[in-house]
């Protein structure tokens, strides 16, 4: 990563959230892209493991904003958003901690918004940190079924079948490049939202004003999977559930509500019988809590700027 004079100037956003150790991972990938006009901003998002001093003793060259109070994904978000648009930054990736890119990812990305106007976002192939050749996502598939958001291609061995750039449902935001002229027409990340669903909100938002999601199958990025947060975890599931719940209610027609509801109902007592077995019943009960609270919570209008 060097201050180049000719490429577009992209800043690139990590969410931090007492991670220090896989942040430092993803740093470690971020630093040597070969793009050529890059500025790493880590937000801080009200960590208490030191991370923002290991950070900036490890990474001098990275630039930190720091978050007193953990509020969720887009409240720490939008303050690295607001940064890199108070300085007219033309694109702006947000990434998870938890990534490793590959050196040419982020010109591959950069690539397809600069050769389309009406792409507001891209997106990468997203592969498992932990089994290299095997798909985490190849771009997102919206739904309204019991996790409204699905990864498309999770799970399968990468054998070419996703070698094609194109339109998706949305883009994850654990690597998600951004057009300028797109945030600021569909606005800062929903902050009712605390985990989950609010990269895929914020999509369906930017598509109303005319942008188009992309896929980009030739970057890459392995992702270290939950490695902070783990994965059917009740603190976890209570938010996922919420999140869903909040989605369905600002976008669902009476025929979707209906749909959310039924595979939802369905898949309540299948999930208590798959998770006893592990003894981890609570993550269940807490999903069905966090839904039954965002069909209450009372939702704050959308940031603009």
């Amino acid at each position: 990563m060097t201050s180049g004079a000719t490429s577009p100037r992209v800043a690139v956003i990590v969410l931090n959230y007492n991670g220090k150790d896989v942040t430092l991972e993803t740093l470690s990938s971020l630093t040597v892209l070969d793009y050529d006009n890059a500025e790493i901003v880590v937000v801080d998002n009200g960590s208490t493991d030191g991370s923002f001093d290991v950070v900036a003793a490890a990474y001098p060259q990275v630039v930190q904003l720091r978050v007193e109070d953990n509020r969720g994904i887009s409240w720490g978000l939008n303050a690295g958003i607001r940064w890199a648009l108070e300085r007219d930054f033309p694109y702006i990736m947000v990434c998870n901690n938890d990534i490793e890119m590959a050196p040419d990812g982020l010109t591959q990305m950069v690539k397809v918004l600069e050769a389309d106007e009406t792409v507001g976002c891209v997106g990468p192939k997203t592969y498992y940190h932990g089994d290299r050749e095997r798909l985490w996502a190849a771009g997102g598939i919206l739904r309204f079924k019991e996790s409204v958001t699905r990864e498309r291609g999770m799970n399968e061995l990468d054998r070419g079948q996703y070698d094609e750039d194109g339109e998706v449902d949305y883009i994850n935001g654990c690597a998600m490049l951004k057009r300028r002229e797109a945030l600021l027409a569909a606005g800062l990340w929903d902050p009712n939202y605390y985990l989950g669903v609010e990269d895929a909100d914020w999509c369906v938002r930017m598509k109303r004003q005319g942008y188009r999601c992309w896929y980009a199958h030739r970057a890459k990025v392995w992702h270290m999977v939950s490695a902070s947060i783990g994965v059917y975890k009740a603190g976890r599931t209570f938010h996922t559930g919420r999140s869903q719940a909040i989605f369905v209610r600002k976008y669902a027609n009476a025929f979707q509500w209906l749909s959310f509801l039924a595979f939802y109902s369905a898949s309540v007592p299948v999930a208590w019988l798959r998770e006893l077995f592990k003894g981890n019943q609570a993550a269940v009960t807490s999903k069905l809590r966090g839904v039954l609270t965002g069909l209450r919570t009372p939702l704050a209008p959308e940031p603009m700027d």
